[in-house]
C-alpha cells in the first residue's frame, strides 16, 4: 500500500516549522531529508524516523517499513516542538557517520 498524499500533507504540515526539510517520493513512498540528511520516512501512511542511539530513552513503537530493511521508530505525537527535537538530535547523530566524498 502506497502513502496517501493527504498523509504526505499531513507529516509536511507537522514539520512545517523546521528549516532545512525536504523529502523525496521513491516507489509510493517518501524518504524525509534535513539539511541533506535522512532521518526517516513516509511508508503505508506511517511517519517513521531512524532508530539512534540518542532516541534509546524515548517511548516510540519500533515498526519494520517494508520487508528486509532496519527497524525504524513510529511518530504518534503532534507536539511540533517535540518532533523538531526529536529530528535534530537524529540529524546531530547521523550528520558525523555521512561518508566524505
Amino acid at each position: 500500500m502506497a502513502t496517501s498524499e493527504d498523509y504526505l500533507l499531513y507529516v509536511l504540515d507537522l514539520l512545517r516549522d523546521i528549516p532545512g526539510i525536504t523529502y523525496k517520493k521513491m516507489m509510493g513512498e517518501y524518504i524525509l531529508y534535513k539539511n541533506g540528511i535522512i532521518f526517516g520516512g513516509i511508508y503505508d501512511d506511517r511517519f517513521l524516523i531512524k532508530k539512534t542511539k540518542s532516541l534509546e530513552s524515548k517511548d516510540f513503537k519500533e515498526v519494520i517499513p517494508y520487508p528486509s530493511a532496519k527497524p525504524m521508530l513510529l511518530i504518534d505525537i503532534e507536539d511540533t516542538e517535540e518532533i523538531e527535537n526529536i529530528i535534530n538530535l537524529i540529524v546531530e547523530e547521523l550528520k558525523d557517520k555521512r561518508p566524505s566524498i
